[in-house]
Protein backbone atom coordinates (compact mmCIF):
# COMPACT_ATOMS: atom_id res chain seq x y z
CA UNK A 1 0.00 0.00 0.00
CA UNK A 2 1.49 3.32 -1.10
CA UNK A 3 0.54 6.30 1.02
CA UNK A 4 1.33 9.89 0.10
CA UNK A 5 2.68 11.04 3.45
CA UNK A 6 2.47 14.65 2.31
CA UNK A 7 -1.33 14.26 2.51
CA UNK A 8 -1.18 13.24 6.17
CA UNK A 9 -0.77 16.04 8.66
CA UNK A 10 1.63 15.44 11.52
CA UNK A 11 0.89 16.11 15.16
CA UNK A 12 4.22 17.94 15.24
CA UNK A 13 2.71 20.76 13.18
CA UNK A 14 -0.47 21.30 15.21
CA UNK A 15 -1.22 24.17 17.59
CA UNK A 16 -2.77 22.29 20.51
CA UNK A 17 -2.52 24.98 23.20
CA UNK A 18 -5.53 24.66 25.52
CA UNK A 19 -7.34 22.50 22.94
CA UNK A 20 -9.15 19.22 23.54
CA UNK A 21 -7.27 16.60 21.52
CA UNK A 22 -9.18 13.40 20.85
CA UNK A 23 -6.34 10.86 20.70
CA UNK A 24 -7.16 7.43 19.22
CA UNK A 25 -4.74 4.88 20.64
CA UNK A 26 -4.59 1.09 20.62
CA UNK A 27 -4.71 0.15 24.30
CA UNK A 28 -5.90 -3.39 23.55
CA UNK A 29 -3.20 -4.81 25.83
CA UNK A 30 -2.92 -8.18 27.62
CA UNK A 31 -4.52 -8.24 31.07
CA UNK A 32 -4.86 -10.85 33.78
CA UNK A 33 -7.05 -10.47 36.86
CA UNK A 34 -7.52 -6.76 36.14
CA UNK A 35 -3.80 -6.02 35.76
CA UNK A 36 -1.95 -5.15 32.53
CA UNK A 37 0.67 -7.85 31.87
CA UNK A 38 2.35 -6.33 28.80
CA UNK A 39 2.50 -2.53 28.56
CA UNK A 40 4.38 -2.35 25.25
CA UNK A 41 1.57 -0.60 23.37
CA UNK A 42 1.09 1.87 26.22
CA UNK A 43 4.82 2.63 26.30
CA UNK A 44 4.88 3.25 22.54
CA UNK A 45 2.16 5.86 22.96
CA UNK A 46 4.22 7.89 25.43
CA UNK A 47 6.12 10.07 22.88
CA UNK A 48 2.82 11.32 21.43
CA UNK A 49 1.36 11.91 24.90
CA UNK A 50 4.46 13.82 26.00
CA UNK A 51 4.48 15.98 22.88
CA UNK A 52 0.81 16.88 23.33
CA UNK A 53 1.41 17.69 27.00
CA UNK A 54 4.32 19.95 26.02
CA UNK A 55 2.00 21.68 23.56
CA UNK A 56 -0.50 22.39 26.36
CA UNK A 57 -3.24 20.08 25.07
CA UNK A 58 -6.07 18.54 27.06
CA UNK A 59 -5.69 14.91 26.02
CA UNK A 60 -8.85 12.83 25.63
CA UNK A 61 -7.66 9.26 25.15
CA UNK A 62 -9.94 6.76 23.37
CA UNK A 63 -9.42 3.09 22.52
CA UNK A 64 -11.11 -0.27 22.07
CA UNK A 65 -10.40 -3.34 24.17
CA UNK A 66 -11.40 -6.88 23.28
CA UNK A 67 -14.72 -7.78 21.68
CA UNK A 68 -17.60 -6.84 24.01
CA UNK A 69 -19.90 -6.73 20.94
CA UNK A 70 -21.58 -3.44 21.72
CA UNK A 71 -22.37 -4.25 25.35
CA UNK A 72 -20.91 -3.14 28.68
CA UNK A 73 -18.86 -6.15 29.81
CA UNK A 74 -16.77 -5.66 32.97
CA UNK A 75 -13.85 -7.82 31.83
CA UNK A 76 -13.33 -5.51 28.83
CA UNK A 77 -13.00 -2.31 30.84
CA UNK A 78 -10.06 -0.01 30.16
CA UNK A 79 -9.78 0.93 33.84
CA UNK A 80 -6.68 -1.27 34.41
CA UNK A 81 -5.00 0.57 31.53
CA UNK A 82 -5.45 3.85 33.41
CA UNK A 83 -3.56 2.33 36.35
CA UNK A 84 -0.73 1.17 34.07
CA UNK A 85 -0.62 4.58 32.40
CA UNK A 86 -0.30 6.32 35.76
CA UNK A 87 2.72 4.12 36.56
CA UNK A 88 4.39 4.92 33.24
CA UNK A 89 3.55 8.67 33.30
CA UNK A 90 3.87 9.24 37.04
CA UNK A 91 4.05 13.03 36.72
CA UNK A 92 0.79 13.34 34.77
CA UNK A 93 -2.75 13.78 36.07
CA UNK A 94 -4.72 10.90 34.54
CA UNK A 95 -8.42 10.34 35.15
CA UNK A 96 -10.56 7.43 34.03
CA UNK A 97 -14.15 7.99 32.87
CA UNK A 98 -16.73 5.19 32.81
CA UNK A 99 -18.12 6.00 29.37
CA UNK A 100 -16.75 7.36 26.10
CA UNK A 101 -19.72 9.58 25.22
CA UNK A 102 -22.52 11.40 27.05
CA UNK A 103 -22.67 13.68 30.08
CA UNK A 104 -20.09 11.85 32.20
CA UNK A 105 -17.50 12.21 29.44
CA UNK A 106 -18.35 15.87 28.75
CA UNK A 107 -18.23 16.78 32.44
CA UNK A 108 -14.81 15.17 32.94
CA UNK A 109 -13.37 16.83 29.83
CA UNK A 110 -14.87 20.19 30.79
CA UNK A 111 -12.96 20.13 34.07
CA UNK A 112 -9.58 19.41 32.45
CA UNK A 113 -6.52 21.66 32.59
CA UNK A 114 -3.80 21.78 29.87
CA UNK A 115 -1.41 18.82 30.11
CA UNK A 116 -3.95 16.55 31.80
CA UNK A 117 -5.14 13.22 30.40
CA UNK A 118 -8.59 11.65 30.53
CA UNK A 119 -8.96 8.00 29.46
CA UNK A 120 -12.48 7.20 28.32
CA UNK A 121 -14.09 3.77 28.62
CA UNK A 122 -14.00 1.13 25.87
CA UNK A 123 -15.34 2.43 22.54
CA UNK A 124 -16.71 -1.02 21.70
CA UNK A 125 -19.23 -0.85 24.54
CA UNK A 126 -21.23 1.02 21.89
CA UNK A 127 -22.32 -0.84 18.71
CA UNK A 128 -21.87 2.38 16.72
CA UNK A 129 -18.08 2.08 16.98
CA UNK A 130 -17.59 -1.06 14.91
CA UNK A 131 -20.48 -0.08 12.62
CA UNK A 132 -18.64 3.16 11.68
CA UNK A 133 -21.91 4.82 12.62
CA UNK A 134 -22.30 8.46 11.65
CA UNK A 135 -24.29 9.38 14.76
CA UNK A 136 -21.73 7.78 17.08
CA UNK A 137 -18.93 9.61 15.26
CA UNK A 138 -20.89 12.84 15.76
CA UNK A 139 -21.01 12.16 19.50
CA UNK A 140 -17.27 11.47 19.66
CA UNK A 141 -16.51 14.62 17.70
CA UNK A 142 -18.21 16.79 20.33
CA UNK A 143 -15.50 15.72 22.80
CA UNK A 144 -12.56 17.29 20.96
CA UNK A 145 -11.31 20.25 18.98
CA UNK A 146 -8.72 18.15 17.11
CA UNK A 147 -8.37 14.45 16.28
CA UNK A 148 -5.10 12.49 16.34
CA UNK A 149 -4.82 8.86 15.26
CA UNK A 150 -1.85 7.04 16.81
CA UNK A 151 -3.28 3.53 16.43
CA UNK A 152 -1.72 1.97 13.33
CA UNK A 153 -2.65 -1.45 14.70
CA UNK A 154 -6.34 -0.52 14.43
CA UNK A 155 -5.99 1.20 11.04
CA UNK A 156 -7.26 -1.83 9.11
CA UNK A 157 -10.73 -1.31 10.60
CA UNK A 158 -13.19 1.27 9.23
CA UNK A 159 -14.70 2.14 12.61
CA UNK A 160 -16.24 5.36 13.88
CA UNK A 161 -13.11 6.30 15.84
CA UNK A 162 -10.71 5.62 12.95
CA UNK A 163 -12.66 6.55 9.81
CA UNK A 164 -15.88 8.58 10.20
CA UNK A 165 -14.37 10.84 12.87
CA UNK A 166 -11.84 12.28 10.39
CA UNK A 167 -14.69 13.94 8.48
CA UNK A 168 -15.72 15.85 11.58
CA UNK A 169 -12.53 17.22 13.15
CA UNK A 170 -9.17 18.54 11.90
CA UNK A 171 -7.23 15.27 11.77
CA UNK A 172 -3.57 14.40 12.31
CA UNK A 173 -1.29 11.38 12.63
CA UNK A 174 0.51 10.72 15.89
CA UNK A 175 4.23 10.01 16.17
CA UNK A 176 3.79 6.23 16.38
CA UNK A 177 1.46 6.16 13.38
CA UNK A 178 3.98 8.08 11.27
CA UNK A 179 6.85 5.91 12.50
CA UNK A 180 4.98 2.73 11.52
CA UNK A 181 4.08 4.03 8.06
CA UNK A 182 7.60 5.22 7.32
CA UNK A 183 9.18 1.97 8.51
CA UNK A 184 6.88 -0.20 6.42
CA UNK A 185 7.18 1.98 3.34
CA UNK A 186 10.96 1.93 3.63
CA UNK A 187 10.96 -1.87 3.79
CA UNK A 188 8.23 -2.65 1.26
CA UNK A 189 7.67 0.26 -1.12
CA UNK A 190 11.13 1.82 -1.46
CA UNK A 191 13.60 -0.71 -0.05
CA UNK A 192 17.32 -1.14 -0.34
CA UNK A 193 17.82 -4.27 -2.40
CA UNK A 194 18.12 -7.22 -2.32
CA UNK A 195 15.03 -7.74 -0.13
CA UNK A 196 14.47 -10.94 1.85
CA UNK A 197 11.10 -11.76 3.42
CA UNK A 198 10.70 -14.40 6.11
CA UNK A 199 7.12 -15.64 6.20
CA UNK A 200 6.15 -18.26 8.77
CA UNK A 201 2.98 -19.56 10.32
CA UNK A 202 0.95 -22.70 10.40
CA UNK A 203 -1.13 -22.47 7.22
CA UNK A 204 -0.49 -21.31 3.66
CA UNK A 205 -4.21 -20.57 3.31
CA UNK A 206 -3.96 -17.71 5.85
CA UNK A 207 -0.98 -16.09 4.11
CA UNK A 208 -1.88 -16.41 0.41
CA UNK A 209 -2.31 -12.67 -0.12
CA UNK A 210 0.89 -11.89 1.80
CA UNK A 211 2.95 -14.37 -0.22
CA UNK A 212 1.38 -13.22 -3.48
CA UNK A 213 2.14 -9.54 -2.80
CA UNK A 214 5.66 -10.25 -1.53
CA UNK A 215 6.39 -12.27 -4.65
CA UNK A 216 6.31 -8.94 -6.51
CA UNK A 217 8.12 -6.93 -3.82
CA UNK A 218 10.87 -9.22 -2.51
CA UNK A 219 13.86 -10.88 -4.14
CA UNK A 220 13.80 -13.85 -1.75
CA UNK A 221 10.94 -15.35 0.28
CA UNK A 222 11.91 -17.73 3.06
CA UNK A 223 8.94 -19.94 3.94
CA UNK A 224 8.98 -21.31 7.49
CA UNK A 225 6.82 -22.97 10.10
CA UNK A 226 3.99 -25.31 9.17
CA UNK A 227 3.63 -23.46 5.86
CA UNK A 228 6.99 -24.81 4.72
CA UNK A 229 5.70 -28.37 5.19
CA UNK A 230 2.88 -27.68 2.73
CA UNK A 231 5.34 -26.28 0.18
CA UNK A 232 7.55 -29.36 0.64
CA UNK A 233 4.56 -31.70 0.31
CA UNK A 234 3.62 -29.97 -2.94
CA UNK A 235 7.10 -30.83 -4.22
CA UNK A 236 6.57 -34.50 -3.40
CA UNK A 237 8.42 -34.59 -0.08
CA UNK A 238 7.13 -36.99 2.59
CA UNK A 239 6.72 -34.78 5.67
CA UNK A 240 5.67 -37.60 8.01
CA UNK A 241 3.17 -36.54 10.69
CA UNK A 242 4.01 -32.84 10.26
CA UNK A 243 1.33 -30.17 10.14
CA UNK A 244 0.48 -29.91 6.45
CA UNK A 245 -2.38 -28.64 4.27
CA UNK A 246 -2.48 -31.44 1.73
CA UNK A 247 -5.34 -29.79 -0.15
CA UNK A 248 -3.35 -26.55 -0.63
CA UNK A 249 -1.02 -27.91 -3.32
CA UNK A 250 -2.76 -25.82 -5.96
CA UNK A 251 -2.24 -22.65 -3.91
CA UNK A 252 1.44 -23.44 -3.52
CA UNK A 253 1.89 -23.97 -7.25
CA UNK A 254 0.10 -20.68 -7.97
CA UNK A 255 2.35 -18.77 -5.53
CA UNK A 256 5.47 -20.46 -6.93
CA UNK A 257 4.41 -19.55 -10.47
CA UNK A 258 3.83 -15.93 -9.48
CA UNK A 259 7.22 -15.78 -7.76
CA UNK A 260 8.94 -17.30 -10.79
CA UNK A 261 7.38 -14.67 -13.07
CA UNK A 262 8.60 -11.93 -10.72
CA UNK A 263 12.10 -13.44 -10.48
CA UNK A 264 11.60 -13.99 -6.75
CA UNK A 265 13.32 -17.01 -5.21
CA UNK A 266 11.36 -19.13 -2.72
CA UNK A 267 13.61 -20.76 -0.11
CA UNK A 268 12.51 -23.85 1.81
CA UNK A 269 14.25 -25.79 4.61
CA UNK A 270 16.84 -28.37 3.58
CA UNK A 271 16.97 -30.05 6.99
CA UNK A 272 14.82 -30.13 10.10
CA UNK A 273 14.61 -30.82 13.81
CA UNK A 274 11.95 -33.48 14.34
CA UNK A 275 10.14 -35.16 17.21
CA UNK A 276 7.32 -37.67 17.65
CA UNK A 277 5.25 -35.23 19.70
CA UNK A 278 5.03 -31.48 20.24
CA UNK A 279 5.94 -30.62 23.81
CA UNK A 280 8.83 -29.03 25.67
CA UNK A 281 11.80 -31.23 26.52
CA UNK A 282 10.85 -34.03 24.13
CA UNK A 283 13.57 -36.14 22.48
CA UNK A 284 14.56 -34.65 19.11
CA UNK A 285 16.39 -35.76 15.99
CA UNK A 286 17.88 -33.98 12.99
CA UNK A 287 17.08 -35.13 9.49
CA UNK A 288 17.49 -34.08 5.90
CA UNK A 289 14.19 -32.90 4.42
CA UNK A 290 14.31 -35.88 2.06
CA UNK A 291 14.53 -38.30 5.00
CA UNK A 292 11.80 -37.36 7.50
CA UNK A 293 10.65 -40.40 9.54
CA UNK A 294 7.04 -41.40 8.90
CA UNK A 295 6.21 -41.23 12.63
CA UNK A 296 7.80 -37.80 13.27
CA UNK A 297 6.93 -34.12 12.87
CA UNK A 298 9.04 -31.28 11.49
CA UNK A 299 9.11 -28.75 14.34
CA UNK A 300 12.08 -26.49 13.56
CA UNK A 301 14.58 -25.78 10.82
CA UNK A 302 17.86 -27.67 11.08
CA UNK A 303 21.45 -26.38 11.35
CA UNK A 304 22.13 -26.52 7.60
CA UNK A 305 19.06 -24.38 6.91
CA UNK A 306 20.07 -21.93 9.64
CA UNK A 307 23.58 -21.64 8.15
CA UNK A 308 22.10 -21.03 4.69
CA UNK A 309 19.74 -18.31 5.97
CA UNK A 310 22.57 -16.58 7.84
CA UNK A 311 24.64 -16.61 4.65
CA UNK A 312 21.73 -15.11 2.73
CA UNK A 313 21.20 -12.41 5.36
CA UNK A 314 24.77 -11.24 4.77
CA UNK A 315 23.94 -10.73 1.09
CA UNK A 316 20.67 -8.76 1.40
CA UNK A 317 20.02 -5.16 2.45
CA UNK A 318 16.41 -5.34 3.69
CA UNK A 319 14.62 -7.96 5.79
CA UNK A 320 10.84 -8.24 6.33
CA UNK A 321 9.84 -10.80 8.97
CA UNK A 322 6.37 -12.15 9.70
CA UNK A 323 6.07 -15.49 11.43
CA UNK A 324 8.48 -17.92 13.16
CA UNK A 325 10.53 -20.65 11.46
CA UNK A 326 9.46 -23.33 13.93
CA UNK A 327 7.33 -24.10 16.98
CA UNK A 328 9.25 -21.55 19.05
CA UNK A 329 6.84 -21.71 21.99
CA UNK A 330 8.24 -25.16 22.86
CA UNK A 331 11.85 -25.76 23.89
CA UNK A 332 14.02 -26.65 21.99
CA UNK A 333 12.12 -25.78 18.79
CA UNK A 334 12.88 -22.06 19.19
CA UNK A 335 16.54 -22.36 18.28
CA UNK A 336 16.23 -21.94 14.50
CA UNK A 337 14.09 -18.81 14.78
CA UNK A 338 16.26 -17.34 17.55
CA UNK A 339 19.59 -17.96 15.81
CA UNK A 340 18.46 -16.37 12.52
CA UNK A 341 16.88 -13.46 14.40
CA UNK A 342 20.08 -12.82 16.35
CA UNK A 343 22.09 -12.77 13.14
CA UNK A 344 19.64 -10.27 11.61
CA UNK A 345 19.96 -8.14 14.75
CA UNK A 346 23.76 -8.25 14.59
CA UNK A 347 23.80 -7.14 10.96
CA UNK A 348 21.29 -4.39 11.75
CA UNK A 349 23.41 -3.04 14.60
CA UNK A 350 26.41 -2.99 12.25
CA UNK A 351 24.41 -0.88 9.79
CA UNK A 352 24.40 -3.59 7.12
CA UNK A 353 20.70 -4.45 7.19
CA UNK A 354 17.32 -2.73 7.47
CA UNK A 355 15.15 -5.16 9.46
CA UNK A 356 11.41 -4.80 9.99
CA UNK A 357 9.31 -7.37 11.83
CA UNK A 358 5.68 -7.53 12.85
CA UNK A 359 2.77 -9.72 13.89
CA UNK A 360 1.97 -11.19 17.29
CA UNK A 361 4.03 -14.40 17.05
CA UNK A 362 6.92 -12.54 15.47
CA UNK A 363 7.07 -9.94 18.23
CA UNK A 364 6.93 -12.68 20.87
CA UNK A 365 9.71 -14.64 19.16
CA UNK A 366 11.95 -11.58 18.78
CA UNK A 367 11.36 -10.66 22.42
CA UNK A 368 12.23 -14.16 23.58
CA UNK A 369 15.34 -14.08 21.41
CA UNK A 370 16.34 -10.82 23.12
CA UNK A 371 16.56 -8.83 19.88
CA UNK A 372 13.31 -6.85 19.67
CA UNK A 373 15.19 -3.60 20.37
CA UNK A 374 17.93 -4.38 17.85
CA UNK A 375 15.76 -4.60 14.73
CA UNK A 376 15.31 -1.40 12.73
CA UNK A 377 11.61 -1.50 13.54
CA UNK A 378 9.22 -4.00 15.14
CA UNK A 379 5.52 -3.37 14.67
CA UNK A 380 3.11 -4.31 17.44
CA UNK A 381 0.28 -4.35 14.90
CA UNK A 382 -1.21 -7.72 14.01
CA UNK A 383 -3.96 -7.55 11.41
CA UNK A 384 -2.93 -4.12 10.14
CA UNK A 385 0.66 -5.30 9.58
CA UNK A 386 -0.56 -8.35 7.68
CA UNK A 387 -2.93 -6.33 5.51
CA UNK A 388 -0.13 -3.89 4.71
CA UNK A 389 2.02 -6.86 3.61
CA UNK A 390 -0.92 -7.98 1.48
CA UNK A 391 -0.87 -4.62 -0.27
CA UNK A 392 -4.33 -3.60 0.97
CA UNK A 393 -5.45 -0.05 1.64
CA UNK A 394 -5.96 0.51 5.36
CA UNK A 395 -9.13 2.55 6.05
CA UNK A 396 -7.67 4.39 9.06
CA UNK A 397 -4.71 5.62 7.03
CA UNK A 398 -6.74 6.36 3.93
CA UNK A 399 -9.05 8.50 6.09
CA UNK A 400 -6.11 10.58 7.34
CA UNK A 401 -4.77 11.00 3.81
CA UNK A 402 -8.16 11.83 2.26
CA UNK A 403 -8.91 15.33 1.20
CA UNK A 404 -11.55 16.94 3.38
CA UNK A 405 -13.05 20.38 3.47
CA UNK A 406 -11.53 22.46 6.25
CA UNK A 407 -10.79 19.45 8.47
Amino acid sequence: MTVDLSRIRSIQDVDAENKRVLLRADLNVPQQDGVVTDATRIERLVPTLELLREKGAKIVLISHFGRPKGERVAEFSLKPVAEALRTILSDAKIDFVQDCVGKVAHDAIGAMQPGEIVLLENLRYHPGEEANDEAFADELATLGDLYVNDAFSAAHRAHASTAAITQRLPSYAGLLMLEEIRALQKALEDPQRPVMAVVGGSKVSTKIAVLDNLAEKADIIVVGGGMANTFLFAEGVDVGKSLCEEDATGLVKKIEGHANQSDCEIVLPTDAVTAKELKSGVKTEQHSISDIPADSMILDVGPDTVADLKRRLAEVKTLLWNGPLGAFEFEPFEEGTFEVAREAARLTKEGKLVSVGGGGDTVAALKNAGVVDDFTYVSTAGGAFLEWLEGKQLPGIAALAAETDET
